[in-house]
């Protein structure tokens, strides 16, 4: 456990966000890795066909991560004030609602699964193999959910070290499994995502078992699991804003997932590559960020509020000069890269991707702010900002996709996220501003009943 209302916050946000960095990249790099074994043994079609789904993907298991991330803010606080039936309470919760939130959300999503997909401008030849890889999916989405319930209790008493060794475990066990069921034994797309699955299933136990061998507190109480009102309320307040600010991201990429399905399969697939890219590039980004939730949310518990500010700023500075490089990174790298996450050769899909970073890595100081400001402010108990911003990304996404893409075909798709950026940062600037917290003039207000 790692207390981080103590010590010097940069120094304690770098230690708890490595190991949180560490698990992302393997992460990423068995993501990469799986579009690389579709696309090498199963044919761009195949790519084609993972790539429509994977806004959707993102949409659905995002909200989940968020919702469970949300969760863990509340321990976090219970945490922070040394309140450990607080603590009890939301950790029996955590597992009682979003056991139940996974169930419903995984029978909807598996039933309207055809039609959703059609709405996204799916094309025809690729429908089939697009539900047979996503059904899969949805199926497994309460393993995945169960997985990053453990992972964010155990980040919110400070351990990021043993979700980190699951995570590898997992993502090493994924790449072995994807080249076994797609190259060896030829089941297709449902191979590669019986093989996600399957390597969610055994992160899950293996954390489960971790946590429950080493911390007490973290156990599930039997007479704690029939909720209470209160408690209900707390974790679904915190749970479905951080929960619905990834899905209304989503939403948005979902609306511009369907004009792009329209441009055609090597559009698709550039895309499919220039998305995968930006999610390395942007990894720090949301490292930080479930850091800055922790972290607030211990400080918040403490009210050591000076300590959030002084965190928040320390880490904005530090994720800038990241920044930098991977701007040096797309002007002169980025062909190889989309070479290396598709096994492509077709010159226009390369050239397109490439295109797509260029644009947008010189406004990566926006998104550096929104990322980690929307997350010290869930983890100070502001629901409501947070969801302003990610509205105006939802209602600009979906403006973009249903009026200027037809005007101004990919580009506008290209251009669309850094003047989103621009315009979801306000609201944040300023409620950091007027923040009295982060000021130094509010009053202790954690409720410790």
């Amino acid at each position: 456990m790692r207390d981080l209302t103590q010590g010097k916050p940069l120094k304690l946000i770098l230690q708890f966000a490595l190991p949180i960095m560490l698990g992302n990249v393997f992460q990423l790099f068995y993501s990469l890795a799986d579009t690389r074994i579709v696309g090498s043994y199963l044919g761009e079609q195949a790519l084609a066909a993972v790539g429509v789904t994977s806004s959707l993907n993102n949409m659905i298991i995002g909200f989940l991560i968020g919702l469970t991330n949300g969760f863990a803010i509340i321990t976090a606080r219970g945490f922070g004030a040394k309140d450990e039936a607080h603590v009890r309470r939301a950790v029996s919760g955590t597992f009682v609602l979003g056991l139940a939130t996974s169930i419903v959300l995984t029978a909807v999503s598996v039933f309207f699964l055809p039609g959703i997909l059609r709405l996204l401008n799916t094309e025809e030849e690729l429908m089939p193999l697009a539900v047979r890889y996503f059904r899969i999916i949805l199926l497994g989405m309460t393993a995945s959910m169960l997985y990053n319930v453990c992972a964010g209790l155990l980040r919110a008493i400070g351990d990021t070290v043993a979700p980190l060794v699951f995570l590898v475990i997992s993502a090493l066990l994924n790449v072995g499994l994807d080249l076994l069921f797609v190259r060896v034994f030829a089941f297709g797309v449902e191979g590669a995502a019986a093989a996600t699955v399957l390597s969610q299933i055994i992160a899950f136990a293996a954390c489960f078992c971790y946590l429950w061998k080493r911390y007490p507190i973290l156990h599930l109480h039997r007479e704690e699991c029939r909720l209470s009102k209160k408690t209900i309320k707390e974790l679904y307040a915190t749970g479905l804003s951080v929960g619905l600010m990834g899905c209304l991201v989503n939403i948005g990429s979902v609306a511009l997932q369907g004009a792009i399905n329209g441009f055609g399969e090597h559009t698709i697939v550039a895309h499919t590559a220039a998305r995968k890219i930006t999610e390395l590039f942007m990894l720090p980004f949301s490292v930080f960020g479930t850091t800055m939730a922790t972290y607030s949310g211990q400080n918040m518990g403490a009210e050591k509020y000076d300590r959030i500010k002084k965190g928040l700023t320390q880490t904005i500075l530090l994720v800038w000069g990241w920044c930098l490089f991977v701007l040096i990174a797309a002007y002169t790298a980025a062909p190889w890269m989309v070479r290396a996450v598709t096994a492509t050769k077709e010159a226009d899909i390369i050239e397109t991707a490439s295109l797509y970073l260029r644009i947008n890595t010189p406004f990566y100081a926006v998104p550096t702010v929104i990322c980690l400001a929307r997350n010290a402010m869930q983890g100070m108990g502001d629901s409501i900002t947070p969801l302003i911003s990610s509205g105006v990304e939802l209602v600009g996404k979906v403006v973009i996709a249903v009026v200027f893409s037809g005007y101004f075909g990919y580009m506008a798709v290209i251009w669309s996220e850094p003047l989103i950026w621009i315009l979801m940062v306000i609201p944040l600037i300023i409620q950091l501003v007027r923040n009295p917290r982060l000021r130094g003039t509010a009053k202790g207000c954690y409720d410790r009943g």
